[in-house]
């Protein structure tokens, strides 16, 4: 049997002049590299953004370059890309941010003018429903949902010197077309999964530059974090999230059920990530964390005192923070005793019509302690910011400004910032589909001109100028002085440069 090595390639990154360029860290290829390696084959992570020690930092991620489109691209150079590939049998690149399919694209371009027979496999949300791209771009096979047990069986396909990949979860590119997912390797008990690879991750190359996706740390804070997740999937349906169509009889399957780690298996990578990996700070990536509310207060209360700082990114909803609309006091003390650092409570909108419509009703306007909610994250010593989205496609005036007038007097019981967000309607979501459907998105639009400051549709009832207006007012008027004072609190130090970088969103000014 032919030896299969298989190398995953985060491509170099995009953002824009006024952000902050940060390295990827999707779990994707931890999550990946701990399958091949425990079914034996050889696998590698390489990071473009980053480089490895072949790389110096000051030429590769400080040192970043201009785009046609006016973004900057950060990262190694296409020949360090075509070197760290060169031997690999299986090339996987995946993509989850709509905001780095150019650079995903641009990567599997390169690497297929260089090198014609080598096999390329994509995955993830933008993959899977921007198909056609990824073929024309030289992509072999998509993954049509969760990996782990897929890219396996196409590995075993190299290694028998087949060509048949007709009974794996995938479609593939075929001068005559596309064969179309059989089944779709979901793993339904998550701790059958191997263990994530964390140790094939840049880490040092991270904790260096210092600059996670989240989290407040004091100045002088030693940062080596890592991230994990305790459970996959999601209970809501919301319109803009990718998970709302992630059901049974869908491309990707129903990898969009909330499934759930033993209390045993979160602890044991905890376990690893402290002791083998050398992480002193966790992001806990859940799209819900709470989705099972009185599963996840048993695990957090087991792994307080564990020694590392349980932060985190995205899993934490308004709903779970409440008990009948009032604080749940034991859910709030409990996050700060584990670690986190910063609440932000996504209300998105003070209108029942539009959470009920677009954001799965899950919470209601006429029914809940706002005041009591803010003070009583405050008192436990974590700050805590509020995010508001307007510009859905049929949300009215009366509608978006009983949004600002809510988050105005929200203000008053003592958050820290208010952040704005004009509605982005990314492929896979059902957004992205009505926007298509109703003329309010072109079929052919750019991602890279999709951005949280821009309204990114047309035809809605709001022209999209006048979005714009409303949301750079309301931000300014609303914030003042509290949401750029929020965002320098959030510094940490870069060893390489002893520059103070600001962490979270960006300041917007």
């Amino acid at each position: 049997m032919k030896t299969i090595k298989t190398v995953l390639l985060y491509p170099p990154e995009q953002n824009w002049p006024d952000t902050m360029c940060k390295p990827n860290g999707s779990l994707a290829y931890p999550m990946l590299a701990g399958a091949l390696r425990e079914a034996g084959y050889e696998v590698e992570i390489f990071d473009a953004c980053v480089g490895n020690e072949k790389d110096d930092l000051s030429t590769v991620f400080y040192n970043s370059s201009d785009l046609p489109s006016g973004m900057l691209k950060t990262g190694v150079s296409d020949e360090r890309i075509l070197e760290q590939v060169k031997d690999a049998d299986l090339v996987g690149i995946t993509s989850i941010f709509s905001h780095q399919e150019t650079m995903v694209l641009e990567s599997v371009r390169l690497i297929r003018k260089h090198f014609p027979d080598k096999l390329i496999v994509s995955g993830g949300v933008n993959a899977r429903h921007r198909s056609k791209l990824f073929f024309d771009a030289g992509v072999d096979i998509i993954c049509t949902s969760e990996a782990e047990r897929t890219i396996i069986e196409i590995v075993k396909v190299l290694e028998n010197n087949s060509n048949d990949f007709s009974h794996i979860g995938l479609i593939m590119e075929k001068s005559k077309g596309i064969i179309n997912p059989v089944n779709s390797g979901i793993v339904w008990k998550l701790d059958e999964l191997p263990l994530p690879a964390w140790d094939l991750l840049p880490n040092d190359r991270y904790w260096e530059i210092g600059r996670p996706h989240g989290g407040h740390f004091k100045k002088g804070t030693e940062l080596k974090y890592a991230s994990m997740m305790t459970s996959l999937g999601c209970p809501f349906s919301c319109a803009y999230c990718h998970i709302a169509l992630e059901k049974e009889g869908s491309m990707s399957g129903d990898i969009g059920r909330f499934r759930t780690k033993s209390d045993e298996r979160v602890l044991q990578e905890l376990d690893i990530l402290k002791n083998k990996i050398g992480v002193k700070q966790v992001f806990i990536e859940d799209d819900s964390i709470f989705g099972h509310k009185k599963r996840a207060i048993g695990m957090l209360k087991k792994i307080s005192g564990f020694g590392l700082d349980i932060l985190d990114v995205n899993g934490v909803n308004i709903i779970h923070l409440l008990k009948r609309g009032k604080p749940d006091y034991e859910v709030i003390e409990l996050l700060a005793e584990v670690g986190f650092t910063d609440i932000v409570l996504p209300f998105e909108s003070a209108h029942q019509r539009i959470i009920r419509k677009w954001c799965s009703n899950k919470w209601k306007v006429d029914n809940i302690d706002v005041e009591g909610l803010v003070r009583a994250i405050k008192d436990s010593g974590m700050r805590v910011a509020a995010n508001y989205m307007i510009g859905f496609p049929d949300e009215t005036r009366e509608e978006v400004m009983s949004t600002i007038d809510f988050a105005r007097e929200n203000m008053k019981y003592g958050l820290d910032a208010s952040n704005f967000f004009l509605v982005m309607p990314l492929p896979g979501t059902p957004m992205f589909d009505y926007a298509i459907r109703n003329n309010n998105l072109p079929r052919d639009f750019n991602p890279d001109k999709m951005h949280w400051q821009k309204a990114n549709m047309k035809n809605t009832i709001i022209p999209p100028e006048e979005l714009e207006e409303i949301r750079n007012e309301a931000w300014q008027s609303i914030n003042r002085g509290n949401y750029v004072n929020y965002k320098k609190d959030m510094v940490v130090e870069d060893t390489n440069t002893g520059e103070i970088h600001t962490l979270g969103t960006d300041v917007d000014e």
